[in-house]
């Protein structure tokens, strides 16, 4: 079918570069036809947001994994920062009428909502993470492409704790989603190694002393172990064991929370302040 998308920065980019031309060239004759695209194409995020804040891979939806409200690949998190900085009017976005503004600030604030509701609990009730993708109707966790399991996420987990650190005036629900998050992550990381994908045997894993903190892409939602998916839908408990095309076509491991981590550090001391 035919369809948009926020897959891999689309349409998000499309709007930052529409509403960046059309401010710094606000006199140009072309001006008015570039917001004019703009607000058509932040029309399109408001249609594609479903009523529990969440957003799909692909709009109009047409079936399959696509329909999941979407955390892979920052999917979502790429469109709720665009709703948030036209919100609070930044430098690119002041030509957006108030109502619209005022539109996308409800939007931006049920899409936050949707991802505390989606934040997962251990078998004790605490705080987690996230998975990458979830039921539009149950938020139940749900799988994407084949070798994407339903599991939680280190990668799109990262992303949207900067995103819930972006607040200016954090609630205590929000705090404790991003403490419960980081100190997960925290717990998850390793140390001292390093990935070879070119390694068939073992773990894949190497000792490297001083190397940068490692996870794995995707953790068991039971055990938290690492696990690893294959294009037959298999699941596996070292990435040696998936087929060759899948080991060295897939990031399965990274240093991706190191950014959202070290951010925590200076976010949380006024944080506590308050």
């Amino acid at each position: 079918w035919s369809a948009g998308t926020f897959d891999n920065d689309a349409t998000v980019r499309e709007l930052q570069f529409l509403a960046r031309v059309a401010t710094a060239s606000a006199e140009s004759p072309h001006a008015e036809a570039w917001r004019t695209a703009f607000l058509r194409g932040l029309d399109y995020c408001f249609a594609a947001q479903y009523p529990n804040g969440g957003f799909p891979q692909i709009y109009p939806i047409g079936g399959g994994y696509h329909d999941a409200i979407t955390y892979n690949d920052d999917a979502m998190a790429n469109v709720l920062e665009v709703l948030r900085d036209v919100a609070n009017a930044r430098s690119d976005y002041r030509f957006v009428p108030p109502a619209v503004r005022s539109e996308a600030a409800k939007r931006f604030a049920r899409g936050i909502g949707c991802i505390l509701a989606t934040q997962l609990k251990d078998a004790n009730g605490a705080l987690t993470i996230w998975c990458q993708q979830y039921d539009a109707l149950t938020l139940a966790p749900c799988a994407a492409r084949n070798f994407e399991p339903t599991a939680a996420c280190a990668n799109e987990s990262s992303r949207l704790l900067e995103l819930l650190m972006s607040l200016p005036e954090p609630s205590p629900v929000i705090i404790a989603a991003v403490d419960a998050g980081v100190t997960w992550l925290q717990h998850a990381a390793l140390h001292d190694v390093a990935w070879d994908r070119t390694k068939r045997e073992n773990t894949g894993l190497v000792q490297r002393a001083g190397a940068a903190p490692l996870w794995a892409r995707f953790y068991d939602l039971e055990t938290g172990a690492p696990i690893f998916g294959d294009r037959d839908r298999t699941i596996h408990y070292a990435v040696t064991e998936i087929s060759t095309e899948r080991r060295l076509g897939y990031n399965w491991y990274g240093t991706w929370p190191a950014r959202a981590l070290k951010l925590h550090t200076t976010w949380r001391t006024p944080v506590a302040a308050r």
